[in-house]
Parts: C-alpha cells; sequence; structure tokens
C-alpha cells in the first residue's frame, strides 16, 4: 500500500457547497455542543433540508429533525431522560414570577441558570406563591416544588413573601437565591430579601460562569464583574433553558408552619389602562395586524374589544393603515407578549424574528401554507373579516352573560 494521501476533488467540493443534497452526508452529524464557557452552541447549517432540486429548505413548524431530510412524526412524543437528585448535598432556589400563573420564558432561563449552578450535586427548588396554572414543572429543571397556598400570599403581598423566604432560608439554606430581575416582582422581591438577609445582591446579571457573575451597569453599556454573590437577580436570556431532561418535579414542605404578620400594604386589585398607551416591548397581549385585513375599523374594533395593544406588520405600515411606531419585526420593535395574535400576516422572516419571545402565537389567514400558520400554536384558517366579527360576537355575548350572571 502507498503511503502517499489521496485527495478527492469532487467530495471537497461537496463538502463546501451547502446547498449540494449530498452536503450533510459529508458533514458530522454534531448540531450543538458545549463551549469552554458553558455556553450551549448550535451549528446554523444543520437547520433545515436539501430539497430535491438542490435547494436548502427550513422548516419553522418545528416538525422537522436537525439532521438529514426526514421528518419526525407530529404524533412522536420523546421521552426524555429523568434526572434525580435523590440526596442533594445543597440547594439553588428559585421564584419565578409565574405571570399568569405559568412559567415565563424568563423563568426557565432562571430555572436553566440555577442548574448551571447546581451541577449534578444540587437540587434546584422552585417556591411558587398562590394557585397557578403551570403543569411543565418537570421538563422546565425544577427539581423540587415548594408552594406556598394560603390566601395571604394572593395579589400583591411582598411582606409576607419576604417573610416566608427568610422560613425557606432558615431551613434550606440555599447555596444561591435566583429572581427575575423584571417589572413582574421579582426585581422588587429579590431587593426586599436582600434587605433582609442583610446580603449584598448582583442585579441584571446576564451570565454567571466560574463563580463571576456579569451584569449590566452604565445604562446598559458596560459589564460589571463580581464574584456571584448568594442572591443573583438575572435578567432575560442569562442561561439557556432546560430542554434535554426531565426532573422530578417533586412537592416539598416545610418543618414549621408560616404565621405572616399582617401586612402594612392594602392590595386595591389590578388598575384597568388604555392598551393603546403601552409600549409594545411591554405588552403582553397583541392583535397584529398585515397585508390580509381588508377592514380596518373592524381590526380596531376587535382590538378594543379583546383589550389588545395594536401592531401590525411592515406591509400595513408602508401601506399607511399604522403607523410606524406599531411595527412588529426586526426592523421594528421586538415584542414579548404572552399572547400574539397575527390577523392576515403571512410571516416573513424580519417579523418572525420579531416574535421569537412570544409565549403563544395564534395565526389567522386564508393559506394554510404560509410561514407565519407554521410558527403559530394555533391557527385559524378563513376570511380574516368573518373571523374578527365572530369574536367580536363571541367576547359580547360572554360578557353579557357575566352581567346576568352577576345580576
Amino acid at each position: 500500500m502507498s503511503d502517499i494521501i489521496r485527495r478527492d476533488p469532487r467530495a471537497e467540493w461537496i463538502a463546501r457547497n451547502r446547498l449540494h443534497p449530498l452536503h450533510s452526508s459529508m458533514q458530522s452529524s454534531v448540531t450543538r455542543w458545549l463551549s469552554a464557557a458553558g455556553v450551549t452552541r448550535k451549528n446554523p447549517h444543520a437547520v433545515g433540508f436539501i430539497g430535491p432540486n438542490g435547494i436548502k429548505r427550513i422548516d419553522r413548524s418545528g416538525a422537522q429533525q436537525s439532521s438529514g431530510s426526514k421528518r419526525s412524526s407530529p404524533t412522536a412524543e420523546k421521552q426524555l431522560p429523568l434526572h434525580i437528585v435523590e440526596q442533594p448535598a445543597f440547594h439553588i432556589c428559585v421564584v419565578p414570577d409565574m405571570v399568569g400563573g405559568r412559567l415565563s420564558s424568563h423563568d426557565k432561563d432562571l430555572l436553566g441558570l440555577a442548574h448551571k449552578l447546581a451541577g449534578t450535586e444540587g437540587a434546584v427548588v422552585a417556591v411558587v406563591f398562590a394557585e397557578h396554572k403551570e403543569n411543565g414543572f418537570d421538563t422546565a429543571g425544577v427539581d423540587r416544588i415548594l408552594h406556598f397556598t394560603d390566601a395571604v400570599f394572593d395579589g400583591y403581598s411582598p411582606e409576607q413573601r419576604v417573610q416566608a423566604l427568610v422560613r425557606v432560608e432558615n431551613q434550606l439554606e440555599p447555596r444561591h437565591w435566583l429572581l427575575p430581575d423584571s417589572r413582574n416582582g421579582g426585581g422588587e422581591l429579590g431587593r426586599r430579601l436582600a434587605a433582609s438577609l442583610s446580603e449584598r445582591p448582583a442585579t441584571r446579571v446576564w451570565q454567571v460562569a466560574d463563580e463571576q457573575s456579569i451584569g449590566r451597569a452604565g445604562a446598559g453599556q458596560q459589564d460589571l464583574h463580581r464574584p456571584a454573590p448568594r442572591l443573583i437577580l438575572a435578567s432575560a436570556e442569562c442561561a439557556e433553558p432546560i430542554s434535554e431532561t426531565r426532573h422530578q418535579a417533586q412537592p416539598m414542605q416545610l418543618q414549621d408552619a408560616i404565621n405572616p404578620s399582617r401586612s402594612r400594604i392594602k392590595d386595591l386589585g389590578a388598575v384597568a389602562v388604555d392598551p393603546a398607551l403601552i409600549p409594545m416591548a411591554e405588552a403582553e397581549f397583541i392583535l397584529s395586524g398585515g397585508n390580509g385585513v381588508s377592514d380596518w375599523s373592524l381590526f380596531h374594533q376587535a382590538a378594543e374589544t379583546l383589550g389588545a395593544t395594536e401592531g401590525a406588520s411592515r406591509v400595513a405600515v408602508d401601506d399607511g393603515f399604522m403607523p410606524r411606531n406599531r411595527q412588529v419585526g426586526a426592523t421594528g420593535t421586538w415584542v414579548t407578549a404572552r399572547v400574539y395574535l397575527a390577523v392576515g400576516i403571512s410571516g416573513a422572516i424580519q417579523h418572525l424574528q420579531g416574535i421569537g419571545a412570544c409565549d403563544k402565537v395564534i395565526a389567522v389567514n386564508m393559506d394554510a401554507n404560509c410561514d407565519m400558520v407554521k410558527r403559530a400554536d394555533l391557527s385559524v384558517i378563513g376570511d380574516s373579516a368573518a373571523i374578527l366579527q365572530a369574536l367580536i360576537a363571541r367576547i359580547d355575548a360572554h360578557r353579557q352573560g357575566g352581567i346576568r350572571d352577576a345580576a
């Protein structure tokens, strides 16, 4: 046998040409890996598949597998491996916001950071107040759940919640406390807890690595490095959420009952605000219109009836139907709504980028094969005007029924 190394120019050309049908077979099957900094990296070239004409296609519905052109069955359910911590060496306590009774994307990022700090020996404890609707604690990375259901924790009750967290501190002595640095209550609760525990918290933290925390400072223009304290108030996207393991989500109880003292704060309930005055970047519910909206007066009426903040695609803004400050997308405003209702929007890539952080997307469109329908969690195929009229009628009937019931 000759020791001369032979080159295959054709194979090298296929390996360089990402659009060649045999390109994927020349590549490594690794699509994600853990970097030296502990951050999960993904191979962007592994997304999509090569069509029969040699053109790369991307299926945004999520049904496509990342390798080759094989598609996963929509009814197939992946069974994730179970992560069990029988006798944890320490605890990492997380207090999620639970806006609307469910884990937000910010909460899930926080749980990902907690598992990064817990490693294989620690357990992540989620401290939850009042009733909730969440049933995915196991896939979000929760090892233990400490649930306080007393009525004193309902609504705005920071003083009682801090007292409960101090009791958790006395019993579990967690290595770290993690709270979201958000306007939904986590930022205030974390600062109150820091004052009660005489701890100096790290705020606006976006990364924790090698026992060092990095937080935003100088109006977001600088990074502040400091040793990671026990109490961390983290920003959104501080870590990758848990996606490859299931966890026990085992309920636990405190040894002693909590008798919170009477609060000096009286909760008078929520105050109604005009949705049109809410900035789109902060809106929780957005009704967005596009080129498929034929009756804009009906669209405005639907937004008023739903109590939703109005948004629009770039086409609708360019045509003069909506002001420029209502444009959603990479060239407009990036939104993080819990519910995003898209009416007559086909789903350009810039628009899909702008709604990437939305929790639930609902699409109303005539085209069942458009990209927005593929991205949506729920789709309604039909004429937008007829669907909006039916929606307004159903909401009015529901409210009238509620008024009669109250009477």
